[in-house]
């Protein structure tokens, strides 16, 4: 049986092409797009797609190609922003619920939306890139890459897989596993809020 672990670390080889753009749908409208986007487009093209069927969002009549290397504004919120990339846009809409944090459909890997994330950097105290890939060379990695380069200063926190051969498993059973639920993401940014209260406390507060 093929399994999420199996599927995932590919980004670090695609990223790696010359002129290659990279997409990841967050449901099965949007694949459909982006196929669309792909054909259109005079240079190659990648599209991540994970397996199983999709959240069962209603697949537009008309195809329509979308703007190379933009991402979507999907919720605005407060403090914390999530960078979601791929399938895991629905579980950061979940967790930024509870969390009253923007939520971001990067929809491209490469190119990477820097604008956006400018802005997003800009107006956040956190932020946090989702990805159902390894993180050792993956989208967040590219997020990194470019705030490093830019010299934004803010606290960032990559989720993604571990990098370590995962069990046999359902998708969202070895997911879940990861901390790649929205629970799991709850759980992570309200760490790290609780960290920076410690530090500021001190250990005698």
């Amino acid at each position: 049986m093929r399994t999420c672990e199996r599927m995932m670390p590919v980004l670090l080889l695609l990223c790696c092409i010359p002129n290659l753009v990279v997409m990841a749908p967050a449901d099965e409208n949007e694949c459909r797009k982006m196929l669309y986007t792909g054909f259109q487009l005079d240079q190659p093209t990648a599209i991540r797609y994970p397996r199983g069927s999709g959240p069962g969002i209603p697949v537009e009549t008309k195809m329509k190609a979308l703007p190379i290397g933009k991402g979507k504004v999907c919720r605005c919120g407060k403090k914390t922003v999530f960078l979601a990339f791929g399938a895991l846009v629905a579980c950061a809409l979940e967790a930024a619920e509870q969390l009253d944090a923007t939520v971001i459909n990067m929809r491209f890997i490469k190119p990477l939306d820097e604008t956006l994330v400018a802005e997003m950097a800009a107006n956040h105290q956190l932020l946090v890139t989702v990805e159902d890939n390894v993180v050792a060379g993956g989208a967040g990695s590219a997020v990194n890459e470019y705030l490093s380069a830019s010299h934004w200063h803010i606290p960032v926190i990559n989720l993604g897989l571990p990098d370590r051969f995962l069990e046999h498993g359902a998708r969202d059973e070895l997911l879940e596993d990861c901390g790649l639920s929205a629970a799991g993401l709850v759980q992570r940014v309200r760490e790290h809020y609780s960290s920076l209260t410690m530090e500021t406390q001190g250990p005698w507060a």
